[in-house]
């Protein structure tokens, strides 16, 4: 395996992945085949740990190569004292406008791991907090394998506000508050 890292930000384009007759009902947000850290979408991929907020966890993501299989992975150590996590985000809409993901399903992840579980957070125009957010947890083996989080699985966090579909701004991979040592790639993000 090796690593190659990339810079934070967020590009102001959202461009559809191409589609192939079995994801005709997907909408590919990255495969990773770039190998630019630039999802299919426009938008660039971040990473990030508690320490923006006084927290210790430590770590980072990395593009890498797991399998032959392109993807970004997040590593780190998740310490709860002062915070508890480590992310990897990407903005879903364009122009910081938001994405409206009432056409699909869920999100569809195919992820690496090391047996822990991990959350995804989405954030919408109506969270206004840091620590706001609708949440879903899910187990990440150590073997590829496709995830798939119904909008139904995710959970309001410290906000009263139903999950607005129409409203999606945001999408984090997280190691959340427990002390562990984080370990996950992501292959492919799609909704479906």
């Amino acid at each position: 395996m090796h690593r190659r890292g990339f810079m934070a930000g967020s590009s102001a384009s959202l461009t559809l992945g191409s589609a192939s007759a079995e994801n005709a009902s997907r909408l590919i947000i990255d495969d990773f085949a770039s190998g630019t850290g630039i999802a299919l979408s426009g938008n660039r991929w971040v990473g990030f740990t508690d320490q923006v907020m006084g927290g210790r966890s430590t770590g980072g993501a990395n593009l890498d190569e797991i399998d032959g299989r392109p993807c970004i992975r997040l590593t780190g150590t998740v310490d709860t004292r002062d915070g508890g996590f480590i992310q990897l985000a990407i903005d879903l809409g364009k122009n910081q406008r938001p994405f409206d993901g009432r056409s699909y399903t869920g999100v569809e992840l195919d992820v690496y791991g090391n047996g822990e579980s991990y959350n995804c957070h989405l954030r919408t125009t109506d969270v206004r907090r840091y620590d706001q957010s609708y949440r879903a947890t899910f187990k990440a083996p150590q073997s590829w394998t496709t995830v798939k989080l119904p909008w139904s699985k995710f959970e309001p966090s410290a906000i009263e506000t139903p999950l607005n579909l129409e409203a999606l701004l945001r999408l984090g991979i997280l190691g959340w508050m427990r002390d562990f040592e984080a370990d996950i790639a992501l292959g492919r993000l799609a909704l479906y």
